[in-house]
């Protein structure tokens, strides 16, 4: 089960509704992330690099497996192994894991036929909703429909089914349920070698060794063996030039190598001791016999034939593989017998679901009607449908709804490096002009909390001295506006500035989802700014564009959202000057030192200190506009069973989705 450490972007569906590793929020739905920008469902990951942009990078020379890489030549496992001073890590198994934690929330007050009576009108209705169904299921696994197939919902579609390309969280969902992992993390972000591919993992004393023990029982899915082999490869190719990576390589670039000493055996050497030395091993895995002889050829692995037939049939080393594929529309995962079982015998938990559908239906309308009518299964929603939609009986027939804790915020994302937004007082100013009272009651409903930054305020990273939230002072954007050069010197009601010997009247265009609310939060942007003398032009665009139009920085402002990282540090690849998700293109010398301070302190306590003087700095130089932290509003099909929910959703963590079952005798 592969995991991925880093922000997922979000798509702005939820209270506008936008969802991995941060870019452009998907529409806030009920999504990845992404950093929608958030799950598929409403949130979207980081966008890919363009094919164009991509191949104009391309180094011009041959093509060389890990010329990224120092050159580093690993000492002979023996003398590593006298020397290393190995301290034995945690191998568990994710569900069983959870077990313990539920275990700890107490038993549910009711039972799951009892909660699917009641409807979701209050908090206390909620905690006992989410606690009945978040059971899992049987450990002899009498009960169980393993013949069930669960249709998922995305509001964007799986650009690449290649993991090392993956962006968003379509693609690290898809990941997750088809990809290989080492290790992974809990509800809490407590790591863990899986159980189910791991035999053993130790780390040295000094922190700059990881070694690890594969299980000799992994078999991709066209049948060949997981070896450490694949492994050592991966990163290789992670860590070449020439491959367009656009966000598994952060956090692996601190590795300073992957060697494979056997078929089994791994050792992770780290260029430093660092508190994020886990994280930076969560890498997605490939198989190196799929890929060796064609990646020189074609390092975008995208164009040749043989790689556009990987690209269709991927070869996977997890519990289900992709059967079917249609862009746009959807695709379906198969579970896959040669997953747990090997040489005819069991020797993994049978994943509980045999077929799940994933249906792309970028449209919340839409895809709320598929759910009623029980064409989908499960679905974000966004504030209007929690408190609008889903409260009579033609929602409750075949569903149930539950929310949980998110640190997921919603913002709009500022070019730094447009003409307009290089000033920070400019940034300050857009701060001051949204109405938050309108935008939390109108357009999120009053389901949100007003954003104080990029930390969410539960966190253990957000600041004791946490700023202020803004509220509404026109007059102070104003004044701030024209410190920085913005007046109307020729009164035609617009402000303007000299820029580079020619008069620029103060007219942008604010980027955003295609969604209702998304238009809402915009729109709502456009009316404050004209107060003011601002003209904004909202402009609604498809995911994917507006992806692209984020990772070629091509805008002056768009609307966008980050869910939470394992770690604060995947922060880095958003603020850091540079970094591949810093979309605004924001540079702070005091930031990036901090980044990197945060990442070689050990003490819990002075790590968050030091994260939270990124937050406050952030707040001042006010890189995004924050708007507000989301929960997580998901709707259910009565007939599943086994979701719970994390501060990054109900399936980011581990176990994830692969604790979603369905009963023999589902309603």
């Amino acid at each position: 089960m592969l995991r991925f450490p880093c922000l997922v972007l979000l798509v702005v569906a939820t209270c506008l509704s936008i969802a991995g590793c941060g870019g452009p929020a998907a529409p806030p739905a009920g999504d990845a992330a992404t950093d929608s920008t958030a799950s598929g469902d409403g949130t979207a990951g980081s966008e890919p690099a363009g094919d164009a942009d991509a191949a104009a990078d391309q180094p011009s020379g041959p093509f060389v497996l890990g010329d990224l890489l120092d050159k580093f030549d690993p000492p002979p496992l023996a003398e590593i192994d006298e020397s290393a001073g190995w301290i034995d890590r945690p191998v568990l198994d994710g569900e069983a894991r959870m077990r313990e934690l539920l275990a700890e929330d107490g038993p549910p007050e009711l039972t799951a036929e009892q909660a699917l009576k009641l409807r979701n009108d209050s908090p206390e209705n909620n905690a006992k909703i989410a606690a009945a169904m978040g059971r899992l299921a049987p450990e002899d696994g009498r009960g169980i429909d393993y013949d069930a197939t669960v249709v998922r919902h995305v509001t964007g579609d799986l650009k690449s089914s290649n993991p090392v390309m993956a962006s968003s969280v379509t693609e690290a969902e898809f990941g997750s349920l088809t990809g290989i992992g080492l290790i992974t993390f809990d509800r809490n972000f407590d790591y863990f070698a899986i159980k189910g591919s791991v035999a053993a993992w130790q780390t040295s004393q000094d922190r700059l060794m990881d070694k690890i023990v594969m299980r000799d029982d992994l078999t991709w899915s066209d049948g060949k063996p997981i070896t450490a082999h694949d492994v050592e490869f991966t990163f290789k190719v992670i860590m070449s030039s020439a491959v367009p990576i656009p966000a598994v390589r952060q956090g692996t670039d601190l590795l300073k190598y992957v060697k494979a000493y056997d078929d089994h055996t791994l050792v992770f050497f780290h260029k430093e001791s660092l508190a994020t030395n886990t994280p930076n091993m969560l890498f997605p895995i490939i198989p190196k016999h799929a890929y060796a002889d064609t990646l020189a050829d074609d390092p975008m692995m995208t164009r040749s034939k043989q790689h556009s037939a990987l690209e269709d049939a991927p070869v996977v080393g997890g519990p289900y593989k992709l059967t079917k594929r249609v862009r746009n529309q959807e695709f379906v995962l198969e579970r896959r017998d040669d997953y747990f079982t090997h040489n005819g015998k069991q020797v993994r938990p049978k994943p509980y679901v045999k077929r799940v559908r994933v249906k792309v239906i970028e449209d919340s309308n839409t895809a709320l009607l598929a759910l009623k009518e029980g064409d989908i299964d499960e679905m974000q929603l966004r504030a209007e449908e929690w408190v609008n939609k889903t409260s009579g009986d033609d929602f409750y027939k075949r569903n149930t709804k539950v929310s949980g804790t998110e640190w997921t915020e919603f913002h709009f994302l500022w070019n730094l490096e447009s003409q307009y937004f290089s000033d920070k007082r400019v940034r300050q100013a857009m701060a001051y002009a949204v109405d938050y009272d309108e935008l939390m009651k109108t357009v999120c409903l009053g389901l949100y909390e007003q954003s104080r930054g990029n930390y969410h305020p539960a966190s253990w990273m957000f600041p004791k001295d946490g700023p202020t939230p803004y509220k509404q002072d026109l007059d102070k954007a104003e004044d701030l506006l024209a410190e920085a050069g913005w007046t109307d010197s020729d009164g035609d009601g617009v402000l303007d500035k000299e820029i580079d010997g020619r008069r620029v009247p103060f007219r942008f265009t604010l980027l955003t989802y295609q969604t209702e609310s998304g238009r809402q939060a915009a729109t709502l942007m456009k009316n404050c700014l004209d107060q003011i003398g601002v003209i904004c032009d909202v402009k609604p665009m498809e995911f994917t564009v507006l992806v692209q139009q984020a990772t070629d920085h091509k805008f002056d402002g768009m609307m966008g959202g980050w869910g939470a990282g394992a770690d604060p540090a995947t922060n880095r690849n958003i603020f850091g000057t540079g970094q591949n998700r810093n979309y605004g293109q924001y540079s702070n010398p005091e930031v990036d030192k901090l980044f990197d301070a945060g990442e070689r302190e050990f003490d819990p306590e002075k790590r968050a200190e030091i994260y939270g003087k990124i937050h406050n700095i952030l707040w001042e130089d006010q890189p995004y506009t924050w708007l507000f932290y989301r929960n997580g509003f998901f709707a259910f099909n009565k007939k599943l069973r086994g979701y719970n929910f994390s501060p990054r959703g109900p399936y980011s963590y581990s176990p994830g989705f692969e604790s979603i079952f369905v009963p023999a005798a589902a309603p």
